[in-house]
């Protein structure tokens, strides 16, 4: 399952299961991400490889090799 760091096209979904899988989700990021939630607008910091929107708990995902860029965050599914 891991592809080093081509894997730039895959859904919320699968980020979340993939740094699940590897144990990265509870990870800090070197430095958080300001994160515009998709479901409910909300601007927060994402502080770790997975986050949660504290306003509506879309769960986002973002791998190692994309955790410098708030663009490679991706939403996998409210309380997912």
């Amino acid at each position: 399952m891991h592809d080093g760091c081509s894997g730039e096209h895959e859904s919320g979904k699968e980020i979340v299961d993939k740094i699940r899988m590897m144990g990265f989700n509870k990870n800090q990021l070197p430095a958080s991400l300001e994160i515009n939630c998709s479901n409910c607008d909300n601007t927060f910091q994402m502080e770790y490889m997975e986050s949660a929107c504290p306003s509506c708990s879309m769960v986002y995902g973002v791998t190692p090799c994309h955790s410098h860029s708030a663009e490679f965050a991706k939403a996998a599914g409210v309380k997912y």
